[in-house]
């Protein structure tokens, strides 16, 4: 649905840089390309990217207002993966993942395999027993860490000679991201958790840059490198006293949640989020026209998630775009990624007029 507030986004941005994000590999822990393209990208709209010790990135929007207080918006640029656990005698890889997935959806995946050195090569994730026409209990055997092992595209049949390919236990394992986005706005890919997220965020910052506009408060938008593995963004800036996580909001079983929708979380695996935060995202998307759904997640925790566990005197809340497959072969619109970038600025209350 159209309205003043996304129309004045620019889709088309905000479409182009998440492709390209989707496309630089950064399992939790290996995020310094993405990172350093996010700095170079802030820089060409204007503003600065700070990082701290552990590797997030910060962007500061100083206020108009006097208020001490800031609000802080967190999307998180780390993905799925893994790591080399061992290499087999067979000269294949076997491997420990980065994140909570289910090893049957990444069966059968392309890969690329990070080097210490610098060197990458490409694999295939597969089961141990590869093929029915060989294992009667191809079908039954379970797909878990110890049975999926990956198949390197070098000559290499043994340990001594993956391990002359420079390969080592502890090499990060990303998977091929397969981006599609259709001519009717369809965006398929892995990792769109959380980076539909990180391309929101930017077009918001790339609005506030053309329109020449800044919030009453300050803003700072926080990019995170550890969310997958739970302490992203356990640490926060002493003067920020809001704190709105943009990640996705997962689709099925009772969930209100579709792929065009704004999810809003009430509640997830850490607890009920603010009250009054959540009750006025509510309000801005029917007053907005946005659509959106108010859901719970169970299984699911989100970077304010963190930043409550690790002491922050904060008041939180969750929204994101309505994403379909989640921690699998990920799908979602380009009408809620641009819509929850439409309804972060209504939060700030900066008119587009």
């Amino acid at each position: 649905m159209e309205n003043p507030l996304n129309k004045t986004l620019n889709r088309r941005y905000i479409l182009r840089f998440l492709e390209e994000l989707l496309q630089i590999p950064s399992p939790s822990g290996y995020c310094m390309n993405i990172m350093n393209r996010l700095e170079e990208e802030a820089a060409k709209l204007g503003y600065t990217m700070e990082r701290t010790p552990k590797g997030n990135g910060m962007i500061t929007i100083a206020g108009s207002g006097d208020s001490a207080d800031a609000i802080a918006y967190t999307a998180h640029v780390d993905t799925l993966g893994a790591m080399v656990r061992s290499v087999k005698p067979n000269g294949m890889l076997r491997i420990t993942p980065i994140g909570g997935y289910n090893m049957e959806t990444i069966e059968g995946e392309y890969c690329l395999i990070h080097t210490r050195d610098g060197r990458q090569y490409e694999g295939t994730v597969l089961s141990t027993k590869t093929s029915v026409h060989v294992y009667s209990d191809a079908r039954e055997w379970k797909r878990d860490e110890a049975n999926m092992e990956i198949r390197i595209d070098e000559n290499t049949s043994s340990k001594a000679e993956t391990e002359s390919l420079g390969i080592a236990v502890g090499d990060i394992v990303s998977w091929d991201p397969r981006v599609r986005i259709t001519p009717q706005g369809w965006v398929k890919s892995r990792h769109l958790d959380d980076k539909a997220s990180v391309a929101a965020l930017f077009g918001l910052l790339e609005w506030m840059k053309r329109a020449d506009k800044k919030p009453e408060r300050t803003l700072k938008l926080i990019f995170s490198t550890y969310e997958e593995v739970g302490h992203g963004n356990s640490y926060m800036p002493v003067d920020v006293t809001e704190l709105i996580a943009v990640d996705m909001g997962a689709i099925g079983d009772d969930l209100s949640t579709t792929e065009r929708d704004v999810s809003i979380c009430a509640k997830d695996s850490s607890g009920p989020y603010d009250y009054e935060m959540t009750s006025k995202l509510v309000e801005l998307a029917k007053q907005h026209q946005l659509p959106y759904a108010v859901d719970i997640y169970p299984h699911y925790g989100s970077d304010a998630s963190s930043a409550l566990r690790g002491g922050s005197n904060i008041r939180a809340a969750l929204i994101g775009p309505g994403v379909h497959a989640s921690h699998a072969m990920e799908r979602t619109h380009s009408d809620a990624i641009v819509n929850t970038a439409a309804l972060l600025l209504a939060y700030l209350g900066l008119s587009v007029s």
